[in-house]
């Protein structure tokens, strides 16, 4: 009895290892409010001219998502999303010295009443390198949240990129933060 006791709590543990770990029930029911939401308005986003930028990619990269629908007006929406952005073009610089040298001297002299001999010898070796690079970078950051009618966060995320292969770091954000929601999204589907 207890053999077979035993090999039910195992099989238990193995299955419940299996599955993923659920939601605490706070993140549960923010998630549930996610598949509420009919209407979103993406807020100005601080941090400066590139952040106004970053807003029009990210409703752009959230449009093409289709997961709500995207009003320009703030009291129409059931969520607003609010958050601050910045896309950052900088310079990197670089630079490194190495060296080798290497000296050797020798030197004799004898001398007398008439004699005079004298002996030198010398030997020097040296090696320099130095190197000097400049590397133009791109990052582009945003933490973002949606929030509800009550003024209650039910999401929210932080993205980073120093872009991507085919395009640039804003619109690797942006598609990071939607990619983050359909992500969320598909979760709070999975909990009904």
């Amino acid at each position: 009895m207890k053999a077979a006791l035993a090999i039910l709590v195992a099989i238990g543990w193995v299955a419940s290892a299996a599955d993923p770990p659920a939601p605490a029930p706070i993140e549960a029911a923010n998630l549930r409010q996610l598949l509420t939401l009919r209407r979103v308005y993406v807020d100005r986003l601080t941090g400066g001219e590139t952040a106004a930028q970053m807003r029009d990619i990210l409703i752009s990269s959230m449009a093409g998502a289709r997961l709500f629908i995207l009003t320009e007006k703030e009291d129409k929406a059931d969520a607003i999303l609010r958050g601050a952005a910045e896309d950052l073009v900088f310079s990197e610089t670089h630079q490194s010295s190495d060296g080798i040298n290497a000296r050797a001297n020798l030197s004799g002299t004898r001398g007398g009443y008439g004699s005079h001999v004298s002996n030198a010898a010398g030997i020097g070796i040296g090696d320099n390198e130095s190197e000097h690079s400049v590397e133009r970078r791109h990052e582009a950051i945003a933490a973002v949240r949606l929030v509800n009618k009550d003024g209650d966060v039910i999401w929210s995320t932080t993205q980073e990129s120093l872009g991507a292969k085919f395009h640039g770091a804003s619109s690797d954000v942006a598609e990071k933060i939607t990619q983050q929601l359909k992500d969320d999204f598909d979760k709070a589907q999975r909990l009904k």
